[in-house]
């Protein structure tokens, strides 16, 4: 069992309510090798400005690009403002309400300097979603993008601990009482020497029901996912410039939009508005090279090559937040000449633990573990199955689970292994295939079948669009599969079209396993990340 190095918070809030140490997962650090003392912001910006980065773009947004020469000093004088004016101290936790843009990663390293625990958030939040995250993890201070304040300031009138709400310009005039204190400050600060340890974000994570659960990462975390997959599986180089849709309020948007391209002296190009055709523009204007979102969006990119997109520039294109249907990855391939990278993370490890490789890639295949990482695939006791046999997926490495104070903690780590909620099979060679979400097996007389492969199937399918599948109860069969579909201009949301869907999945897949039941729909309900949001259909009494 390890220990704990030492920590530089004054405010012990979140180094007292870690997990027990035997409910911990284990931690497999060897490779990982960090000073006891580090400052994952100070690493990411003044570090690289001293590395002879300074005059190398590091954030693109809102019209403008910023040097991390600029970054370091603008992120300094922030922590002027944050320490000097509002008494933030190490180990305070500071929650960031904003859209993607280069001031919402600017107050998350500020913060972090200052010696804070950040805790970003998505600006489709409501102020009760944000109370419930203020009450978790005790919150004294919010940064917040003065477009996005109303709610905030609705969330801090009802709130025992959210002392100060201090408003930031999210564009890039400076207009704000935040960018107004920083204004004057020096250049330089003394950045807190906190501990590689010690916890420097919590990240909430976006389950469907219950309290939010806060994930705990300590710094060197923070460095381990791009020591780790950026370095090993992406080849992160400085002339790299960074696309994609995740919020920065997600692990996976903060990893892949702002430590992973910081952390190697490349460019971030941040979007408010991530749709698929402003990202097709990005692309476009800045020639960018590695991107991040969902399938859903790469569908879509695919679609705009067919209109004369130039999407060359991409030599990495990053998919996860759900499973990459085969139809997707080989139109790609066909366009491109490129494999995409998917992947699998979680909030609970930060960012992605399994991927495809560019030189080892499959589809419909998840690939294998990143440098660092075990996986196997066990049953209800914790026992490993067969090759080839759908199971638990349960992993570790140098990231895991430690849920803020949590009795939720016992049921995600078991026997020193993260246990995911992810269904997966390990086939002979060892490669990983994704079958669902636990909660996204549908038993149908019987049978279990997995959502996503009859949507990979579907979507082979010419008039298909996109389509979400769900179990809904049927008194003869436990449960049913239904298909929500939206079909591609020109097709029609008729019988035939139904019929002939049904008969196309049967020729694909097991026949058994064909959805009973198609509902025709116009757009389906997805999250800011564009990840699909199964558990609304099922909510539509569908």
């Amino acid at each position: 069992m390890q220990m704990l190095g030492p920590s530089a918070h004054t405010d012990t809030f979140t180094r007292d309510n870690l997990p027990p140490m035997d409910q911990w997962p284990d931690f497999l650090l060897e490779g990982f090798d960090y000073p006891e003392r580090m400052n994952a912001a100070v690493e990411l910006t003044d570090a690289m400005v001293a590395r002879g980065f300074g005059d190398r773009t590091a954030l693109i947004g809102n019209g403008r690009r910023r040097t991390y020469k600029e970054l370091a000093d603008w992120t300094n004088r922030l922590a002027h403002a944050l320490v000097d004016d509002l008494g933030v101290k190490p180990g305070n936790r500071v929650l960031i309400r904003s859209a993607n843009n280069p001031a919402m990663v600017a107050c998350w390293l500020a913060a972090t300097k200052a010696g804070a625990v950040v805790v970003n958030t998505m600006p489709m939040l409501r102020a009760g979603e944000l109370s419930k995250i203020v009450d978790k993890a005790e919150i004294s201070h919010a940064l917040c993008d003065t477009r996005l304040m109303a709610e905030m300031e609705t969330c801090a009138a009802g709130s025992s601990f959210l002392g100060r709400v201090v408003g930031f310009d999210g564009t890039s005039n400076h207009e704000a009482e935040l960018d107004r204190l920083a204004l004057e400050k020096p250049v330089q600060f003394a950045a807190v020497q906190t501990g590689r340890d010690d916890v420097a974000l919590l990240g909430f994570t976006s389950g469907t029901t219950g309290a939010p659960k806060a994930t705990m990462h300590f710094h060197r975390d923070l460095m381990i996912i791009a020591d780790g997959y950026a370095r090993e599986v992406l080849g992160v180089v400085p002339d790299d410039i960074f696309v994609g849709s995740p919020p920065l309020a997600f692990t996976f948007g903060l990893g892949g939009l702002a430590v992973f391209p910081l952390r190697f002296g490349a460019a971030a190009t941040l979007l408010e508005n991530a749709s698929p055709p402003n990202m097709i523009e990005i692309i476009q204007k800045y020639r960018a090279t590695v991107c991040f979102t969902a399938p859903t969006a790469y569908r879509a990119m695919l679609a705009a090559m067919d209109q004369g997109a130039d999407l060359s520039s991409l030599r990495a294109a990053v998919s996860a937040g759900e499973t990459l249907p085969a139809p997707v990855y080989d139109e790609w391939m066909e366009k491109t000449g490129k494999p995409m990278l998917d992947g699998i993370g979680a909030t609970e490890l930060l960012h992605i633990f399994i991927t495809n490789r560019f030189d080892d890639h499959r589809p419909a295949c998840t690939g294998k573990p990143v440098s660092g990482y075990e996986a196997k695939v066990i049953d209800a006791d914790g026992s490993e199955v067969p090759r080839g046999t759908v199971g638990r997926l349960a992993v570790r490495g140098p990231t895991g689970c430690r849920y803020l104070d949590d009795k939720r903690q016992a049921g995600y780590v078991q026997d020193g292994w993260n246990v995911t909620g992810d269904a997966f099979m390990q086939d002979e060679d060892g490669y990983l295939h994704f079958a669902a979400r636990n909660d996204d097996m549908i038993i149908s007389s019987g049978y279990n079948i997995a959502g996503p492969e009859v949507e990979a199937a579907l979507l082979a399918h010419d008039h298909v669009a996109e389509c979400a599948v769900i179990g809904v109860p049927d008194a003869e069969r436990g449960a049913i599969v239904q298909a929500h579909i939206v079909l591609r201009a020109g097709a029609e949301p008729t019988d035939t079209t139904a019929k002939a869907l049904q008969e196309h999945v049967k020729t694909q897949i097991a026949p058994y396993k064909y959805p009973r039941s198609i509902v025709f729909c116009s757009t389906l309900p997805k999250t800011e990340s564009g990840k699909i949001q199964r558990f609304r259909l099922k909510g539509e009494g569908a």
